[in-house]
């Protein structure tokens, strides 16, 4: 069986059996579950996604495809309904990513630490500029995406964990708490954030940096200001031309394409391969990197795993900073070898003489 390989006309038969039968009675019969994520839009009706992939299947591949054998996410069945022409739509609105969070808690700041009541002029106004952020897709919000009740919430939720808040807190994320922390040890760094977010989205800058199939923000990329400026300073990091800038500029000067970090060079090691590649890191901090032109000074060349250390954990240490961690872990390694190696004396030695 091709799992996802149905078409438009097994679907609209998986859709007349759902009306036919009823959601309950069709659900029942093949096993399938309410949906949770996402929901099939067909002739203004809902129906559960998965269910209504899982049956087409019966149609295209000869049996219905099992509960288990997939998921009703935007990977397996959404995505499938959505090739063959049908719009889906999420059950519930997707979780407040750090960008989100990192505006509302500036709002909540300048506050002073107090939640912000729905009709409030500044909470109607976060309501339309979330709804303006690229970072959630369309198919993953509903009707009810960042509205003004929502981020009225959202306010409540960071001010009532503030460490001098005396009441209970309302329901909140782990996230809420790790930016408004952020903010309480950087107050100025995270209002700048805040502001470049908001400027980024007036110029329609971050817009257009729609996000790529390698954005690693979750697991080996760690910014606290979130991954709209991480998107911007990886599209000034990936510029070809500004990166052959750099490169040459070194060239010019008689250099050599080293890590500026470990002294790693591709080509002493890969030979042909390895001539003229080295990596750009851009090393202006995310929070004071505005829309200013990149200069080549802003720029540093070091090698791939270089670059991944530095992007791994916040704050990221400059290449300066990076060479000195090396050079420290490499002194105390020296140090080990050589207490190894160091003969030891027989015991019979280390009496001292009568």
């Amino acid at each position: 069986m091709r799992k996802g390989a149905v078409t438009q006309g097994s679907v609209l038969r998986a859709i007349a059996e759902y009306d036919q039968l009823g959601r309950d009675e069709f659900l029942a019969k093949y096993g399938f579950g309410e949906a949770r994520s996402y929901v099939v839009m067909h002739e203004g009706r809902e129906y559960d996604s998965k269910a209504i992939a899982g049956v087409a299947h019966l149609w295209d591949q000869g049996r219905v495809l099992r509960p288990d054998e997939f998921s009703g996410g935007k990977d397996h069945a959404a995505a499938w309904l959505k090739r063959t022409g049908f719009q889906v739509k999420a059950v519930k609105n997707p979780d407040w990513a750090r960008d989100e969070i990192i505006l509302a808690c500036q709002l909540v700041m300048e506050n002073d630490w107090k939640g912000l009541d729905a009709q409030d002029a500044r909470v109607v106004e976060l309501s339309a500029l979330l709804q303006l952020l690229p970072i959630h897709a369309e198919a993953e919000r509903n009707e009810k995406f960042r509205n003004l009740n929502g981020v009225a919430r959202k306010t409540f939720d960071i001010a009532t964990r503030h460490p001098e808040y005396r009441g209970k807190p309302t329901n909140g994320g782990t996230l809420d708490v790790a930016v408004l922390k952020e903010f309480l040890a950087r107050p100025v760094e995270m209002t700048e954030v805040a502001r470049l977010i908001r400027q980024g989205i007036a110029a329609g800058e971050l817009q257009a940096l729609a996000p790529t199939g390698d954005e690693e923000f979750e697991d080996d990329y760690s910014a606290p200001e979130g991954r709209l400026l991480m998107r911007r300073h990886q599209s000034r990091e990936r510029n070809r031309s500004l990166r052959k800038k750099k490169i040459d500029s070194v060239i010019q000067r008689g250099g050599r394409l080293t890590c500026e970090a470990c002294g790693f060079d591709f080509e002493q090691v890969y030979g042909d391969r390895g001539a003229g590649y080295i990596e750009c890191h851009h090393v202006v901090p995310l929070h004071e990197a505005g829309e200013g032109r990149t200069k080549l000074s802003d720029l540093a060349l070091i090698c791939s795993n270089c670059h991944r250390m530095i992007h791994r954990r916040a704050p990221w240490p400059t290449p300066g900073e990076l060479r000195a961690s090396i050079e420290r872990k490499h002194a105390a390694d020296r140090r080990a070898a050589e207490a190894i190696a160091r003969p030891r004396r027989a015991p019979d030695e280390q009496m001292a003489n009568p």
